[in-house]
């Protein structure tokens, strides 16, 4: 490997392990659930299964091909395959989230999508937020439904489980998420007081076309 690409895996294995423990300080994650990945040059560095964020280091994360084949000593979050799946659907996905935060696992159990209720719905790259098909956790079946629930957008709720998301990079993913988990939380806010009203997609499609140009 050159020293080029040598460099750029340790950088990641450092942010990764930082990104899944800020998750938690965030409270978007808690203990080992929900999981966090990376990609780099043949495949993608992932938290593994089962260890807690306190305990991991950047050594602990697992560089995963984009065959499926892991490398190292620990096992891959056993959704190593959504992961896999979005980087090869998606070239823009430079690092993936997911995550149990409780309002978006919430409406995920309720089987509900994130309707164009708020304008920020669009920063997740469509007029909503939907929720894909439910399948036990680590299958191919799971893996396929959430590709179903993406479709051209950024992030998708999976049904009684909980959220998806992917970003340029591991900052994006995160502030993706983030926010994603406050849209999920004022829809149920607003829901508690009424039945909110959607913007029309002519509405989104205005956001949509000034989010392209918005920020730095």
């Amino acid at each position: 490997m050159p020293a080029s690409s040598e460099r750029r895996e340790t950088d990641l294995r450092v942010q990764l392990a930082d990104v899944a423990r800020e998750l938690v300080r965030r409270g978007l994650n808690r203990g080992t659930a929900g999981n966090a990945s990376a990609r780099c040059a043949q495949g993608f560095l992932i938290t593994p299964s089962g260890v807690d964020v306190h305990l991991l280091t950047p050594e602990s994360l697992v560089f995963v091909t984009m065959d499926g084949e892991a490398q190292g000593d620990f096992k891959p979050s056993s959704e190593w395959r959504m992961h896999r799946d979005i980087y090869a659907a998606r070239a823009d996905a430079g690092a993936v989230i997911h995550t149990h935060s409780d309002n978006a696992t919430a409406l995920a159990c309720l089987e509900r999508p994130i309707p164009p209720f708020h304008y920020m719905v669009a920063v997740a790259g469509g007029s909503l937020i939907d929720c894909a098909p439910y399948a036990r956790f680590g299958t191919a079946e799971l893996s396929e439904a959430m590709l179903k629930g993406l479709g051209p957008r950024r992030a998708t709720l999976l049904a009684h489980h909980g959220m998806i998301c992917h970003g340029k990079d591991l900052a994006a993913a995160l502030s993706l998420a983030e926010e994603v988990e406050g849209l999920a939380r004022q829809y149920l806010l607003a829901c508690s007081a009424g039945r909110p009203r959607s913007l029309s997609d002519a509405q989104m499609a205005a956001v949509l076309k000034a989010f392209e140009t918005y920020g730095q």
